[in-house]
C-alpha cells in the first residue's frame, strides 16, 4: 500500500499448523503426482495415480469432519491442499476440489445418517463425490 514502509504490514501469513500443511503436500505432489501430470493431461485420462496418492496420506478429502473419520480440515487447509496439487497438475487438483464441492450438500443438509454413510465412505477412501449442474 502507498506510504506504507511494510515493516509491520502482512496482508495474510500463514499459520505454522497451515505452512506444515502446505510444505507435506507440495512435497507429495511433487514426487508422487508430477511424474504423471504430462501424461494424465495428453492422454486425457483420469489421474489415477494421483488418486491413490491422495488417499495414502489421506489427502483426498480433507475437509471432513473429524466425528465422520474425516481430518475436519478448514477451509484454508482444503485450499492448500487444493492449490498445491495445482501447482503440478490441474487435473489431479479436481479430485479434493470436486470431492469438497460434491459433498457439502451432504455436509450442510444431510441426516447424520446420510453424512456418516457418504461422508463416512469418502473419508475412507472408499469412493468419490461429484456434481452436476446445467444451465439453460
Amino acid at each position: 500500500m502507498a506510504g506504507n514502509s511494510g515493516a509491520d504490514f502482512d496482508l495474510y501469513r500463514l499459520g505454522e499448523e497451515h505452512v506444515m500443511l502446505r510444505e507435506s503436500v507440495r512435497a507429495l505432489a511433487e514426487a508422487k503426482i508430477a511424474p504423471f501430470a504430462a501424461a494424465v493431461d495428453e492422454e486425457g485420462r483420469f489421474p489415477q495415480e494421483a488418486l491413490d496418492a491422495l488417499r495414502a496420506a489421506e489427502l483426498h478429502a480433507v475437509h471432513v469432519p473429524e466425528e465422520f473419520g474425516g481430518a475436519g480440515a478448514d477451509a484454508l487447509a482444503t485450499v492448500l491442499v487444493i492449490e498445491e496439487v495445482a501447482r503440478v497438475c490441474a487435473s489431479s487438483s479436481l479430485i479434493p476440489a470436486v470431492n469438497k464441492l460434491g459433498s457439502l450438500p451432504v455436509q450442510l443438509s444431510g441426516s447424520r445418517e446420510l453424512k456418516a454413510k457418504y461422508l463416512g465412505a469418502l473419508a475412507r477412501g472408499e469412493g468419490m463425490f461429484s456434481y452436476c449442474l446445467s444451465e439453460p
